[in-house]
């Protein structure tokens, strides 16, 4: 099976997975046409460049003569030339502006919200002009007619409904009164559609994906400064295995982790594989001594007879057993162990000593984040010790595939150990949110998912994926 490895220890942005996927054997051609469906006037420049002694390929996208993603802070050095500082506070990327309609601006300049979208005003203090953005709705009906194949529509798509919802919930807002601004400008439309047309070009069966270095100290975003990682990525980052290390530095963009959740990998160490091409993706940034890459390995896993253990890894499982507590607690205790980066917790009722009702609460989590969810159980919970050990752990591969039903389009997460397809079931949080705004049965949503995955084309679109 054809597999491929994300490693992020650089963080990850729209730009470097364009870089690494061309690197890593994707003819440039798949992406510039691409780019050309979508009709935006914008083309791509591809360059070999350094990184801190790294060779690797930086994509640049231009909407017409000029950069789409020209930096938006005044009098702002070339990325290459700035100092590595102990304390970064930096400018996002163009592309990480977003917009909630109707949200004032605080500029030095008037400006309300009754403007059209196409409008543009100045900043007093950035010398740049920007357009009202693009709804979820338009983007979406700009990649849904565009000349692509519907598994890049598909995964773009999905890329961009993500960041939508991410901001739907940080600003309390229906999705669809989401504006864009630049994260729906060109330069983010071309990165999240071209890489998407990259991604299925290599025809991978499995992706899986290290932890995310979100580097570290603060960003100016649209409405306010913010520790790094910035409101939206956080949230399009939750639940993922992430750490802060070497430079302060923002290292992760919104479009980068939208693209990540969209192609769902399996995170952990580089699972056994036959490498057979290594792509660098180059950033902006060339910090001393830290090389600014995305490198992605491709190449062919171990057969199906060893695929499952190459699908193993160590887990710390951490338990207590606890007589004296609340169960209001003990939810807050799961609830908050989860998203802290948890795998799975569980709460089972037991008899302890005395004949006394008790709850053994089991923490599963990847060893690099058994301290502090360690500390979590000792600080919140009446507990006066915690076991710890060591297990190993066989992971089915999962992707997804999306099929569309009355309801709207579900996803089926598939498991596969090796070409056979073991488990398909309808992800639960696409049910519930398309019963809800259907008001019907969740049940019957499933079921029509179901019904949906079992159709002939349908299967065999889900065959091919698992080579």
């Amino acid at each position: 099976m054809r597999v491929a490895y994300i490693d992020c220890f650089a963080g990850i942005a729209g730009d470097m997975m364009l870089g690494a996927l061309v690197d890593a054997g994707v003819p440039a051609q798949v992406l510039t046409e691409a780019v050309a469906a979508l009709g935006l006037g914008a083309s791509l420049r591809i360059e070999r460049v350094d990184r801190s002694g790294i060779a690797s390929t930086k994509v640049h996208v231009f909407e017409g003569d000029h950069l789409a993603d020209a930096p938006t802070a005044p009098q702002q050095q070339p990325a290459e030339q700035q100092p590595l500082k102990a304390a970064a506070h930096t400018h996002q990327p163009k592309s990480q502006h977003l917009h909630k309609t109707g949200h004032t601006h605080d500029h030095e300049h008037e400006h309300t919200h009754a403007e059209t979208d196409a409008h543009e005003h100045s900043h007093e203090d950035h010398s740049h002009s920007h357009a009202h953005g693009r709804s979820l709705s338009a983007i979406r009906r700009l990649i849904h007619d565009a000349a692509l194949p519907d598994p890049v529509k598909k995964t773009a798509i999905r890329a961009f409904e993500l960041l939508g919802h991410s901001e739907a919930k940080i600003h309390n807002v229906p999705v669809e009164d989401i504006h864009f601004h630049e994260v729906g400008a060109v330069d983010a439309i071309v990165d999240i559609v071209a890489a998407s047309a990259g991604i299925h070009h290599l025809n991978i069966g499995a992706w899986f994906c290290s932890p995310i270095n979100v580097g570290g100290g603060t960003v100016v975003c649209a409405h306010g400064t913010f520790p790094v990682p910035a409101p939206a990525t956080a949230d399009l980052l939750r639940g993922l295995p992430t750490y802060s290390a070497h430079l302060q530095q923002e290292l992760v963009t919104p479009t980068g982790a939208a693209l990540l959740r969209a192609i769902d990998p399996t995170f952990g160490p580089q699972p056994a594989m036959r490498v057979e091409r290594i792509g660098y993706g180059a950033g902006t940034r060339n910090s001393k001594d830290f090389p600014n890459v995305l490198r992605i390995s491709v190449g062919e896993s171990s057969d199906a007879s060893q695929s499952h253990s190459a699908n193993c890894d160590t887990v710390t499982v951490m338990e207590t057993a606890l007589d004296d507590l609340s169960p209001q607690v003990l939810a807050y205790v799961a609830e908050t162990a989860l998203a802290r980066g948890a795998l799975d917790v569980m709460l089972t009722p037991v008899i302890m000593k005395k004949g006394r009702p008790g709850t053994v609460l089991t923490v599963l989590c990847n060893p690099a984040d058994s301290a502090a969810l360690e500390r979590l159980i000792l600080t919140e919970t009446s507990t006066l010790g915690v076991r710890i050990r060591q297990e190993r752990r066989s992971c089915l591969q999962r992707r997804h595939i999306p099929v569309s039903t009355a309801y709207g389009e579900i996803r089926i997460k598939i498991g596969s150990l090796g070409s056979e397809t073991m488990n398909a079931a309808p992800e639960y949080e696409d049910c519930r949110a398309a019963a809800s705004k259907h008001h019907v049965a969740i049940k019957q949503v499933q079921q029509a998912a179901i019904a949906a995955y079992l159709r002939p084309d349908t299967a065999q679109e889900g065959g091919s994926q698992t080579t």
